[in-house]
């Protein structure tokens, strides 16, 4: 695949050029390591390392075209350079630009807030597909084209992964695409240039200040994705979230509300929830669905008025809301033979760790025991290590403290910044076992009939990253095995009382 340089860069704000346009170039890189001769290398710069230090070496490389925020001193000859304001914003810009602006083919529509963010995208590509129509998701669980399913890397990926996949989809047909949309991918432009038809806002509570390191960065990367969207768009906020309205203060789509709490676009209520369904009502419309919430009735509010908001008929819609199904470690319920139940979530922030928990408690009542098993990741932020037991802790019988990624930092002292937060009478409630496996065993070994075992943090992940290494492990499984080993034991000694 060749293009015109100048028609790539026909919608690029250039602040200075030198050399020739009118050339043909065979490829568009930021990695310095992939770009080739003819190929365009885009300076970008990154959290470990600036691109432009590698400008001479791509250089005597004899690419096309260097895209960068400051010339460099020496420049090579025959070497076009296009010096912009921002290389990450241009790099967005050429991505959709070399793979055919894909995103004005789709029905894209964004999908970003601290949680709810997978559930949301995956249930509007799952509604999309009961409608009868073929359609493209991007997540943190998996991507897909179609039925096609594609490995995830990233929450959201970068911009010319992203436009690729987006460019497959229109060449497979797919007529509508949602995705995630991460802070990391608005702060570094991942999703520049591309059109959206629509952006949805969750919510938001304290996440990733390892790297925005304040909530008002944290915040403001949000806010940038709807200040983005175009006039023919709309932005669907969460009307009982705080931060709902300041996300669309400079928005120029058209906006919209959902709720539980207040009159909006879009309101649901909760009317009865069990441990595998609510029944829900949706504008005055009662429906049984298969998930378990109020975090979740959020979710679903949220995907109902979306829904419309793209086109679909409101009376479909709601046949369709009882067909969808949870998205996998998204308070996934396993329920043993014995009565033994086991919860698992990918709940990693103090917040989402409230919304499930509360809503586990709101099932048992007092009649049955709540045990966590929860851990924090490393090399993420530190400081909701303590918030996290806290909270879990004030909400369960019994929590035991475990190891989840601990990447490159120790697993000990990770568990000992989470028991910081705890007091004294929690900590007669709490066990530490660094063996995630070991814990769960533990967790479900000590639970009786009636009683609910969550396990959080992981959710859908099927590794647990240690020194850098990605081993399998997955919370379901490990589950699945120690409720049928429960089940045995409990089975075996039942037969020995009665012989």
């Amino acid at each position: 695949m060749t293009h015109k340089l100048n028609r790539l860069l026909e919608n690029i704000k250039v602040v200075e050029l030198v050399g020739s346009t009118d050339k043909e170039v065979s490829s568009l890189e930021s990695d310095s390591r992939k770009v080739g001769k003819d190929g365009i290398f885009v300076a970008v710069k990154g959290t470990t390392t600036d691109g432009h230090k590698y400008i001479p070496v791509v250089a005597s490389a004899n690419v096309a075209a260097v895209v960068c925020e400051s010339l460099p001193t020496t420049l090579a000859q025959g070497v076009t350079y296009v010096k912009v304001a921002d290389s990450a914003l241009a790099l967005g810009q050429l991505a959709s630009a070399w793979y055919g602006h894909p995103s004005s083919h789709l029905t894209l529509v964004g999908v970003t807030g601290t949680n709810g963010k997978t559930t949301t995208a995956t249930l509007l590509y799952e509604m999309a597909k009961l409608q009868g129509f073929k359609a493209g998701l991007l997540s943190t669980v998996c991507n897909y084209i179609g039925d096609r399913k594609i490995a995830s890397t990233h929450t959201t990926p970068d911009p010319l992964t992203l436009n690729k996949l987006l460019a497959e989809m229109v060449d497979e047909g797919c007529q509508y695409a949602f995705m995630e949309v991460s802070s990391h991918s608005t702060a570094q432009k991942r999703v520049a240039g591309l059109e959206f038809a629509g952006g949805i806002f969750s919510n938001l509570t304290r996440d990733h200040l390892d790297y925005h390191l304040t909530v008002d960065n944290y915040m403001r990367a949000k806010k940038a994705f709807f200040d983005m969207l175009g006039p023919d768009a709309f932005a669907l906020i969460n009307e009982d979230d705080k931060s709902g309205r300041f996300m669309v203060q400079n928005t120029r789509a058209k906006v919209y509300t959902y709720s539980l709490r207040s009159d909006a676009d879009f309101r649901g209520r909760v009317i009865e929830t069990r441990l595998d369904g609510t029944l829900l009502s949706l504008n005055g419309h009662e429906v049984e669905v298969m998930f378990t919430g109020r975090f979740n009735a959020y979710n679903l509010t949220a995907v109902y008025g979306a829904s419309i908001l793209i086109g679909f008929l409101p009376e479909r819609v709601l046949v369709d809301m009882s067909k969808l199904v949870p998205v996998a470690g998204r308070f996934q319920p396993f329920i043993s033979p014995s009565g033994v139940a086991a919860i698992v979530d990918y709940a990693h922030t103090p917040d989402a760790l409230i919304n499930v928990l509360d809503t586990i408690r709101n099932i048992v009542g007092n009649i049955g025991n709540v045990i966590t098993v929860v851990g924090a990741g490393g090399n993420r932020d530190s400081g909701k290590r303590p918030l996290m037991a806290q909270e879990a802790a004030c909400r369960s019988d019994f929590l035991i403290l475990t190891s989840d990624n601990p990447r490159f930092e120790d697993p000990d002292a990770i568990i000992e910044e989470m028991v910081a937060g705890l007091s004294r009478e929690e900590l007669r409630r709490t066990e530490k076992i660094v063996d995630r496996r070991e814990a769960i065993r533990k967790a479900i070994e000590m639970a009786e009939p009636g009683t609910v075992v969550l396990v959080a943090g992981k959710g859908h992940e099927t590794y647990q990253e240690v020194k850098g290494v990605r081993n399998h492990f997955d919370d379901a499984e490990e589950v699945r095995q120690a409720l049928e080993i429960n089940h045995r034991q409990r089975s075996n000694t039942n037969r020995d009382l009665n012989n």
